[in-house]
């Protein structure tokens, strides 16, 4: 597994620059990592491509 310091992580282009409630993902693999952008150093979550697909379109119907 990759380590999450290495991973090039990045914020959704809907995040503003006030320092919002924010979500950071990286891509590695066959996982896509999800984290607190507030809170680098808690650990992450971890979801399979096809997980993450189908969360990114139910949250877009929203």
């Amino acid at each position: 597994m990759t380590a999450t310091k290495e991973l090039a992580w990045f914020k959704s282009s809907y995040s503003g620059s006030q320092g919002d409630d924010c979500v950071e993902v990286a891509i590695a693999g066959r996982a896509i990592h999800v984290r607190d952008s507030k809170d680098t150093g808690r650990p992450g979550l971890a979801v399979g491509r096809d997980s993450w697909g189908r969360f990114v379109s139910f949250a877009s119907k929203k």
